[in-house]
């Protein structure tokens, strides 16, 4: 038989092992009690939501197409009425390669040519050597040239002589007109086919591709009017129309046409998954979600530009300048031109 005082040990020591339990479960409550004191604030963050501000670009539409006007329609009558100041790739003439031992500065050698009364711009090429650009000189009126330069500066090697006629100054200026024209027609109808698929089909895609024309062509004249202006009003060198401008007009016009393809593709993105937004407001929304990638993207273009604009050599200036005006041009038509345009279409030629 078990002793009474046993019993009474064994049931006394029970309870104790339960405190024990108790008091080693007690802890255990707390975090549960931290995480609803942690979980109190929340209610109180969400009563201050953060205010999003958009900017209505498509609702201020006239604005901006008013801008693009005043900048454009100068250029348009100078080119009407002034023309260009055309290099020797268009115009003909003269060039002569030329390095003289001396090293003269470039104000001396401008000095010598306007001696002569020829006509004559002069281009510097780095380490004593020169273009000096004339209109069509004779053979004897070419010696005489040379003689004098050589008179007035010292001792001189002449590297090359070009020629160039009329005839074929004006296979170029059809060549670069006609190659601006199959860019154009063939980035047209790249867009169709690229947004056929939009809600309108193929009428829907020339609707696009017709605004990227639009803006392609606001580029090319504000950059084309800009450059008579500088050279045949203000007759700076620096507008002075060449090889060179044809090949900068031509990058010009892809750099925009790739702007304009960023926000045409959010668009049609747009379009499949906001289908309770009006078409207004579905590009104007493509429009504020892609202008910082353009605009960033442009501004590391223009940071090279200007740079080889302000340190490069004289050849490359006007190359650059032209590069520079048709960057800003083609994101500044890209997104406040080219989108907005394809709203006033779609309000006058509705699609389904």
């Amino acid at each position: 038989m078990l002793d009474p005082a046993d019993e009474r040990s064994d049931v006394s020591a029970e309870p104790a092992e339960d405190a024990e339990e108790l008091e080693e479960e007690e802890p255990e409550e707390e975090p549960e009690e931290e995480g609803a004191r942690a979980e109190e604030p929340e209610p109180k963050v969400e009563k201050t939501p953060p205010r999003v501000r958009r900017l209505d670009i498509v609702g201020r539409r006239n604005w901006f197409f008013l801008i693009s006007l005043v900048i454009i329609i100068p250029g348009i009558i100078s080119m009407s009425t002034r023309h260009f100041l055309l290099g020797i790739d268009f115009a003909g003439g003269t060039e002569f390669t030329v390095s003289f031992a001396n090293h003269p500065s470039v104000t001396d050698v401008e000095n010598a040519v306007s001696g002569m009364n020829i006509d004559g711009s002069v281009i510097s090429t780095g380490s004593g050597g020169y273009l000096i650009r004339t209109p069509p000189l004779s053979p004897a009126a070419q010696k005489t040239v040379e003689d004098g330069l050589q008179k007035a500066l010292g001792p001189m090697q002449l590297q090359q002589v070009l020629e160039v006629g009329g005839t074929i100054a004006k296979e170029t200026i059809e060549f670069a007109v006609l190659a601006v024209v199959l860019a154009s027609l063939g980035i047209l109808l790249l867009l169709a086919i690229r947004f056929r698929n939009v809600p309108g089909g193929w009428r829907a895609g020339f609707q696009f591709g017709g605004s990227a024309l639009a803006a392609l062509l606001h580029d090319v004249f504000l950059l084309t009017g800009l450059f008579s202006i500088m050279g045949a009003v203000l007759d700076l060198r620096i507008g002075q129309i060449d090889s060179l401008f044809v090949t900068a007009v031509l990058n010009v016009v892809g750099f925009s046409v790739h702007d304009t393809i960023v926000v045409c593709d959010r668009i049609r993105e747009n379009l499949r998954v906001s289908q309770r937004l009006s078409f207004e407001q579905v590009v104007n929304l493509s429009i504020m979600q892609t202008a910082a990638r353009s605009i960033i993207t442009s501004f590391t273009v223009v940071l090279v530009l200007a740079a080889i604009l302000i340190a490069g050599g004289a050849t490359l200036k006007g190359f650059a300048l032209a590069l520079l005006i048709g960057i800003v041009s083609g994101t500044y038509s890209s997104i406040f031109n080219a989108a907005p345009l394809l709203v006033v279409w779609r309000r006058l030629q509705p699609v389904r």
